[in-house]
Formats: structure tokens, C-alpha cells, sequence
């Protein structure tokens, strides 16, 4: 259970007491343990600018790795009506957080073989549903996990049917026929490969072409390939047993609709779920994988998503598959809120041109030797490269991150009105990067 005054108490999940744990320093426990240590008052410290900045009206739950600790620290409603305290199984939408499970699927579809990085959407295709793109350079799956494909954010004639639901459900009714006639009227900008351009229509559009060649739905490929191995038993596209809310001038919002594009935004988890997801992208071994050979295919794929494909020129972050990457020193100040990173239905943000970088993915290596290594005496501690996400939906705003070299990841899930989303992205990408300063000098 939570607690819901002020200090922030551990969520044990699936475990129901009657009293809440009080706060103490957290045991170091190994990173496949049943349970969870209370925040030490230093961490809890750490937090409380976070927690202040998610919204009065939501509740909120964060998860914290910094190596073998781990901490599921929850506050506040998942509903105001009854007062059911926010848990570390209530789930919260992801919003575009979601692009980084598509990421992760492509990279494991790749690995078995089934598709290439570099196969033209055509192929996955009906014959009169490509959009319009010069022939000499088609789009890749490749261009659509990194946003350089061209596509605008939304598929043309969308945003006319919003306009009605803007509150509410402004996507709902705009279902995957919808889009296989709107693609042919979809006009590419510039040739694809070349430029950075947000797109949720492009990671969607990926998410469909995926289950084509699979010959699944998305959200049961996205299970059996992904979620189900991963042992991530509450995250899926659709609505579940509890789910948070979010409130709009004092009325609930309803959750969010996406039956056209559910790979770009339309997933809903929980802290232990995004507990398991951060230990496996921050070290492959963390999280048990089934004894078969899929588990060195998801391994693979684990270690690919990471990969920086784009050079981040103009002072934007690098693109991996589905996730941004960033190099940030302790000291710097924190990182503006990408536009290119997060909400579903914003306006797009042109970016830099693109140069493919053949940046190797970091090596694990102990803490804090690790981040010691790289400084040379008193100064700030380079703690390499910042690996994230951000998603806002209509009730949600979600933060993923996590540094492979300091082995400290956070993530962020609360309900409330998303005004205060972008406040809460800043104090996310803040509070990450002084846990990882933290952690290392520690």
C-alpha cells in the first residue's frame, strides 16, 4: 500500500497490509528480489521536488535503480471519488512511451530474421495504401522507428473528426481502415532518411506493418514478443482492472482511444512493470528470461534499442529505436523538454539533418568504478549518456530514463491534468540526473 500525506512509503505490490510502512533507509537487495525496501530519507529527499510537481489532483508512483537498489516510492489517488491510494499495480497510460516497446519489437523481429531494418514499407503494405514518397529513396522501417521518415505527425483527416472530442476521445473513431485510406493522401516532406521529424503516425504506421508481418494483432505481438517474456503481466494497449485518472477542471477525463495507431501511444502499465522494463534495459542479465533460445533473440534486441541511429545536430538528442538519447554531464543544467520527445497530437518540431552514427552501445561496467574512471580528480562526473522517453496523454504524463554507465534509472507515471506535464518532465530530467551524480560519488 501507499501512504498519502507527505512522505513517500513503498508500494509492495499485490501484497494488501492494513498499516503503511514507515520511512527507512532501503536494503540493498538483489535486483531480482520479491520485494521492495522502503526509500532511505536521502532518496526520499530526492523526490519530493517530483512528486510536488505532478499534479495536486493525480497520484503518482516513480520507480528509482540505481544499481542493485531498487525503489517504488507512491503518493497520492488513483481515484478522488473513492480515495483508493495509488499502488505499484495501478496502472497509468504511457502515452508515447509506448514507441519504446514498438522500438524494442522491431529490434527483436529483426534478430529472429523476420524483417530488415533497411525493408521498405511497401512491402508490408497493401498495393494502394503506400503514401506518396520519391521511389529512389522509399521509406524503411528504420526511418519510421527514428522519425526520419518524412510523415507528418497525424495522418491526413484525422484532426477534422478531434475537433468534437477534443476533451474526451478526440481519436477514437479513427480505426486502422481509416488510415489505410488516408495514407495515399499522405504527403512525405523532404526525402525520407534526411531530417528528423516527429511522427506519430510513422511509429504507429510501424506498429501496424510489424503485426502485418507477423500476422498478429499488434497488442498480442507486442505480448508474446515482448511484454509476456519480460514478465510484464500489466502492460497492454487496452483498459485493465485499475487505471488511474486524470481530472479537467474537476471532471474525470476518459482514458485514451487510439484504435488506429496504438504503437505510437496507446500502451498502459505499471511501477512494477516499469521496474522490470528499466532492469532489462540497464542490464541484460537483470530480469529472468525464459530458457529458450527467444531469450538471446530479446537479449539482442535489449541491446540494439539503444543504439544511436541520428547525429542530434542543433543540440537535439541522438534517436535510438524508439528512445532519445543525450550526453549529460554532472553539472549541466538539465535537458529541455524535447517537443520530438513526447505528447501525442502536438505540433511537430522540425529537426536537424540526419548522419547515421556508429556509436557503440556502452558497456556495462561496475558503479561506482565505473563513473569514477571518468573523471580525473575533484570536478564533475561524466556520466555518459542519458538514455529516455517522455509521453503525455489526455489523463497521464509518463518519464522513462536510465544511464547504461551508472546503472540509475527512473521512471515517472502520474495521473492529473496534463498542463502540468511539462513542469513534470523538467523535474524528472532533473531529479535522474542528480541521482546519477548522486550515485556515483557515492
Amino acid at each position: 500500500m501507499c501512504a498519502l500525506r507527505a512522505e513517500h512509503v513503498l508500494c509492495v505490490p499485490h501484497v494488501l497490509r492494513a498499516s503503511h510502512v514507515p520511512v527507512r533507509r532501503s536494503e540493498r537487495r538483489p535486483m531480482n528480489a520479491p520485494l521492495y525496501g522502503p526509500p532511505d530519507p536521502e532518496l526520499d529527499r530526492l523526490l519530493r521536488p517530483l512528486f510536488r510537481a505532478a499534479a495536486p489532483a493525480g497520484g503518482a508512483a516513480v520507480v528509482v535503480i540505481r544499481g542493485d537498489e531498487r525503489t517504488v516510492a507512491c503518493r497520492g489517488h488513483a481515484v478522488r471519488s473513492t480515495e483508493r491510494p495509488v499502488r505499484a499495480d495501478t496502472r497509468f497510460e504511457l502515452g508515447s512511451v509506448t514507441k519504446t516497446f514498438t522500438g524494442l519489437l522491431l529490434a527483436e523481429m529483426a534478430a529472429r530474421g523476420e524483417v530488415g531494418y533497411d525493408d521498405p514499407i511497401d512491402r508490408y503494405l497493401p498495393a494502394d495504401a503506400a503514401p506518396g514518397y520519391p521511389q529512389e529513396r522509399p521509406i524503411t522501417l528504420l526511418h519510421l522507428a527514428t522519425h526520419t521518415s518524412g510523415l507528418p505527425r497525424l495522418p491526413d483527416g484525422v484532426l477534422p473528426g478531434q475537433v468534437p472530442r477534443w476533451f474526451t476521445r478526440p481519436y477514437a473513431t479513427f480505426g486502422p481502415a481509416h488510415l489505410l485510406r488516408a495514407l495515399p493522401r499522405t504527403a512525405v516532406r523532404g526525402t525520407p532518411g534526411t531530417q528528423v521529424r516527429y511522427s506519430n503516425l510513422g511509429c504507429g504506421l510501424l506498429g501496424l506493418l510489424l503485426a502485418n508481418a507477423a500476422g498478429q494483432r499488434y497488442d498480442d505481438l507486442l505480448a508474446a514478443r515482448v511484454c509476456g517474456p519480460l514478465g510484464l503481466m500489466d502492460t497492454s494497449c487496452g483498459p485493465g482492472r485499475e487505471e488511474d485518472a486524470g481530472y479537467r477542471r474537476g471532471r474525470r477525463v476518459p482514458s485514451f482511444r487510439l484504435p488506429a495507431l496504438p504503437a505510437a501511444a496507446a500502451l498502459r502499465s505499471t511501477a512494477d512493470d516499469m521496474l522490470r522494463y528499466l532492469q532489462a534495459h540497464l542490464a541484460l542479465d537483470a530480469v529472468p528470461l525464459p530458457e529458450r533460445a527467444d531469450a538471446a533473440v530479446l537479449r539482442t534486441a535489449l541491446n540494439e534499442v539503444r543504439r544511436p541511429r541520428t547525429d542530434g545536430r542543433r543540440g537535439g538528442p541522438r534517436i535510438c529505436l524508439g528512445w532519445n538519447q543525450r550526453a549529460l554531464p554532472a553539472g549541466a543544467a538539465e535537458p529541455r523538454t524535447d517537443r520530438a520527445a513526447g505528447t501525442f497530437g502536438r505540433s511537430a518540431a522540425a529537426g536537424g539533418p540526419v548522419v547515421p552514427v556508429p556509436v557503440p552501445v556502452p558497456v556495462r561496467a561496475p558503479v561506482p568504478e565505473a563513473v569514477a574512471a571518468a573523471t580525473d580528480g575533484p570536478g564533475p562526473v561524466d556520466i555518459g549518456e542519458v538514455v529516455y522517453h517522455v509521453g503525455a496523454a489526455r489523463r497521464s504524463t509518463a518519464f522513462v530514463g536510465f544511464s547504461p554507465r551508472a546503472q540509475v534509472g527512473l521512471a515517472v507515471l502520474a495521473g492529473g491534468q496534463p498542463l502540468r506535464s511539462r513542469a513534470l518532465v523538467q523535474s524528472a530530467h532533473e531529479t535522474l540526473r542528480v541521482l546519477i551524480a548522486e550515485f556515483g560519488g557515492s
